[in-house]
């Protein structure tokens, strides 16, 4: 992949391979924003069993490898400069995580890294106020979260990060060990789950979120979302019948709509959610869990309403990618 320059923008791209889904990025990036040429997700399940086996199985490993053969055609026709791919929340919990690396090197022409929790933060933080109007004075008034499947991460900062991304930067952030696959398959098995069942998720949700909040959250008066199930609320909200980009990010989410949502989906059975869910149905098994995460952390943060970005880690990555491309062909720090 030699990668295509246009103007100050190189075509670079990133995969995110998480514990319930498996996305691509493809996007012409000059060092301060991120253009989208492709933007790709497949419901994978990597993550499916893990929290209870500490093990990928057979199935959820050919469900992602099958995604990440069609990411590299596309990206084969796209050309760009240079792939990183990711892995999360599932790769760092399971004892089978090289055999799954190995074929996923076969499958893409480059290994993924398992990163951890403060790097994952550190790159969506920087993907997801990249559009943001914030004053610098302002950057610790502003929380980000990225509800995973496997784990959320929590964070602020006290200004822009600097690229490229080091250690020891301005972000503060948390990785809590609670995501919507977790949560669903540890709680959510009856259909529709029962109150005590969800009662019990949100008991030990509260109860892992509060400290990494507390740590991290002083004085936060502006939450952003991510992920998927930020997103398919938002499109429940907006009435959308097809995924419309454009509509989703920099919605305003209010705590009351997300209360109705929640609500709704619980109390009902998993074809009735489906139903719901026109755009996401794939997600309808593992929803539930996800907004009991985005409602823990706004109760405990006491935030009235969020900001939606689909700006998230992939684009964190590609800006991070350009700016170490950028530094080595400089030569690195004199």
């Amino acid at each position: 992949m030699n990668g295509v320059v246009v103007d100050d923008r190189e075509t670079l791209a990133s995969i995110d391979i998480g514990t319930n889904s498996t996305r691509l990025l493809v996007a012409g990036c000059d060092g301060r924003s991120t253009d989208t040429i492709s933007r790709m997700m497949r419901i994978t399940r990597l993550g499916e069993g893990v929290d209870r086996r500490q093990e990928l199985s057979a199935e959820a490993m050919d469900r992602t490898l099958e995604a990440l053969r069609e990411y590299r055609g596309v990206m084969d026709s796209l050309n760009p400069g240079e792939v990183r791919p990711v892995a999360t929340s599932a790769l760092r919990d399971c004892r089978n995580a090289n055999e799954f690396l190995g074929a996923a090197a076969d499958a893409l022409g480059t290994r993924p890294e398992v990163i951890g929790g403060a790097e994952e933060a550190a790159l969506s933080y920087t993907g997801a106020v990249i559009e943001l109007e914030v004053e610098e004075g302002e950057f610790e008034k502003l929380l980000v979260f990225d509800i995973g499947g496997g784990s959320t991460e929590v964070m602020t900062a006290r200004q822009r990060l600097p690229l490229p991304l080091a250690g020891g930067n301005c972000l503060s952030a948390r990785s809590v060990d609670v995501g919507c696959v977790r949560m669903s398959e540890r709680f959510l098995l009856a259909d529709p789950p029962s109150p005590v069942s969800i009662g019990r998720m949100e008991a030990l949700i509260f109860t892992e979120l509060r400290p990494a909040l507390a740590a991290v959250a002083t004085g936060v008066s502006r939450g952003v979302g991510l992920a998927g199930t930020v997103t398919t609320v938002s499109a429940i909200c907006l009435g959308l019948t097809g995924y419309d980009t454009e509509r989703i990010h920099h919605s305003i989410l209010q705590r009351s709509a997300i209360e109705e949502v929640f609500l709704k989906l619980a109390s009902v059975g998993l074809e009735e959610r489906k139903r719901v869910m026109v755009i996401e149905p794939g997600r309808a098994d593992v929803i539930v869990g996800g907004i009991a995460v985005l409602r823990a952390i706004m109760d405990i943060v006491g935030l009235e309403e969020l900001i939606v970005s689909e700006k998230d880690i992939l684009d964190g990555i590609v800006l991070d990618l350009h700016a170490r491309r950028r530094e080595g062909s400089r030569g690195g720090p004199g």
